[in-house]
């Protein structure tokens, strides 16, 4: 049995739209909230008052004074409830239970192998959820519910993730997460693309300016991005999720890893992939590099490319750095289009080195068209890999606000 909906735990429309501004803000003044909710001040006092009585906010001390009485901070009540967050990604997976303020209170990761179908590691979810919730002696009524950023195309409706492309393990195509994982549970359950639950974690980490205009790139086995704009996530009429991998960036280049992709795809030089083509190509050839000594080429990892990089491995460091120039044309192209205040980049291929990141950073700024009219601020967020299932957990959180 699924607990009720969690938009029904706030039943009042002008309560849902008061909770929803103290959660944007952080911490904000009843002065604030007077001057953004437009509502009066016994209604607005009235409203905190019943907020404060579900424990769903509370008061935080005093703000400064601007010459008369201090005024009375708010913020959300960080443990009014908790909720989960996962992340079902090609190489990782992970789940993390995060208060309301989305601050991580139990992780646990998965590495995606060949024995971890739908069936093992859902279960192992559930096991683990169930787990954390006992040591940390929350009842299942703490829980608001669960959220899961897959990777895509997803119906996110239905909660099913539909067809994902180079997946390393069996069995993930057509699998309906939402009902397997209410059934095992008895929690409500939302899904999502994954690059939408990082990018709306990162859209909701306090900083002192607000971006409403974000685009995220997950670089990983595949692409993945998702843009914000207005402070809205943009959803097209389907989810065509790594679709930014197909972006053409020479037109008689490297074939497509699939049958079905375009000649000279993005992800067909800024990818895992693509990077561990490379180095393998290139020590056939007899290039010379530390990574010679580990034995048959046709072997070699991107965690071994990595750890190359580190040593400063000058092949590592070359295969690397034109990968970051690839991905910056590509990022250069999405800028020119898009026109984003922020740019987040996530994934292993940004986690695991900086050179990469600044290297796909400096070569889209040089190419962008209105450039230095139209400023960007690069970011790799403030999250790093757990912003996919924080961002979940966020789905989850949202809903109290949902009308």
């Amino acid at each position: 049995m699924v607990n009720s909906p969690i938009s029904e735990r706030i039943g009042n429309r002008k309560q849902k739209e008061l909770f929803e501004l103290i959660r944007q803000g952080g911490t904000v003044s009843k002065i604030e909230l007077l001057e953004e909710s437009g509502l009066t001040v016994s209604t607005l006092t009235r409203l905190l008052d019943e907020l404060c009585a579900q424990g769903l906010i509370a008061e935080s001390g005093h703000g400064p004074s601007t010459g008369g009485r201090r005024p009375v901070l708010y913020r959300i009540q960080a443990d009014y409830g908790c909720a989960f967050g996962v992340d079902i990604s090609r190489t990782l997976s992970r789940l993390v239970l995060t208060d309301m303020q989305m601050k991580v209170l139990e992780s646990r990761t998965w590495e995606m192998k060949e024995g971890l179908t739908p069936d093992v590691l859902l279960a192992s979810i559930a096991d683990e959820a169930e787990a954390m919730l006992q040591h940390r002696g929350f009842s299942p009524g703490h829980v608001l519910g669960m959220g899961v950023g897959a990777v895509g195309p997803v119906n996110r409706e239905e909660g099913i993730i539909l067809n994902p492309r180079y997946f390393p393990t069996p069995g993930w195509h057509g699998v309906p997460v939402r009902k397997m994982l209410e059934e095992r549970l008895g929690l409500p359950v939302l899904l999502d693309n994954g690059a939408n639950t990082a990018l709306l974690a990162e859209s909701w980490s306090r900083q002192k300016r607000s971006f409403r205009h974000m685009l995220y790139v997950h670089l990983g086995v595949g692409l993945r991005s998702s843009m914000l704009s207005e402070g809205k996530l943009i959803y097209g009429a389907v989810d065509m999720e790594g679709s930014i991998g197909q972006m053409i960036i020479q037109t008689d280049g490297v074939a497509p890893r699939l049958q079905e992709g375009n000649y000279g795809a993005l992800e067909s030089y800024a990818s895992i992939y693509a990077v561990e083509r490379e180095m393998r190509a290139r020590l056939k050839q007899g290039r010379s590099s530390v990574l010679s000594a580990l034995g048959s080429p046709d072997a070699l990892t991107f965690r071994e490319i990595i750890q190359a990089l580190h040593s400063r491995d000058p092949l590592a460091v070359e295969v690397i750095t034109q990968a970051a120039v690839y991905f910056g044309i590509g990022l250069a192209n999405l800028l020119n289009m898009l026109h984003p205040e922020k740019v987040v980049l996530g994934g292993p291929l940004i986690s695991t080195n900086d050179l990469f990141f600044y290297t796909a950073t400096q070569t889209a700024i040089k190419k962008t068209y209105y450039y230095p009219d139209y400023q960007v601020l690069f970011s790799k967020g403030s999250f790093g890999e757990e912003a996919l299932a924080i961002g979940a957990a966020g789905l989850v959180i949202r809903q109290l606000s949902a009308i």
